[in-house]
């Protein structure tokens, strides 16, 4: 079984399953999924562009409404997790997950699912300190405080992953887990992102609640 891992995808999906279509091609192979890791931008339409935190120079409709009206079909079947450049008004719609396209699943806030003989963790989002032991208050039409807040992960996102008692394969997190750099290159990382290493030092690089979710559910190392 073959898996393709995406990214951020930035509702190119068009560009996206053209170059599947290539290499499938050129390596003589056919590909079972598409992982996506966040910033999918599942933008249906302008009112979903308009509840994204991007700078107004980078909302742009893309290709994704394309696969959700029916005028394209996704070639491989695709999952995806949110990060924190979404269309967040489709993706509180559906907290728990769902397909939002055909072939094309949202794994939700965080979840679990099997595919084949794979049992695929997700964590959505992006973690900030101040938010994460709140309560979810957000709702269309977003403030701007409420348009960032809203892709913050909760620790009752984290709770519902801890209550899984089987085994999971692969973990999917828009974050860094937190020591992330202690399994890379960490030299050639801060040779192209000097700005990091503060940050390393004081090990604030990277998501705890992604750190703590990857080591409890043994993934795959």
């Amino acid at each position: 079984m073959k898996i393709a891992i995406e990214g951020c995808a930035h509702g190119e999906l068009e560009k996206i399953y053209r170059c599947i279509r290539l290499l499938q091609k050129r390596c003589n192979f056919e590909l079972g999924l598409l992982i996506c890791c966040g910033d999918f931008q599942a933008v249906r339409n302008t009112d979903d562009l308009s509840a994204m935190a991007v700078p107004d120079r980078y909302k742009h409709m893309r290709t994704f409404y394309k696969y959700y009206c029916g005028e394209l079909l996704a070639p491989v079947l695709t999952l995806f997790i949110g990060g924190n450049h979404e269309a967040s008004s489709h993706m509180q719609e559906l907290p728990y997950g769902g397909w939002v396209a055909p072939r094309i699943y949202y794994m939700g806030r965080s979840g679990v699912v099997r595919f084949g003989n794979l049992r695929i963790g997700g964590l959505s989002g992006i973690y900030k300190g101040h938010d994460y032991h709140r309560g979810l208050h957000e709702y269309p039409p977003y403030n701007p405080s409420s348009i960032r807040s809203v892709f913050h992960v909760r620790s009752l996102d984290v709770f519902r992953l801890s209550q899984v008692k089987e085994k999971v394969h692969v973990m999917l997190s828009h974050d860094w887990p937190n020591g992330i750099t202690d399994y890379g290159n960490k030299s050639a990382l801060l040779r192209k992102k000097p700005f990091f290493r503060q940050d390393i030092e004081s090990n604030r690089l990277g998501s705890n609640p992604a750190m703590v979710r990857c080591w409890a559910l043994g993934v795959v190392k």
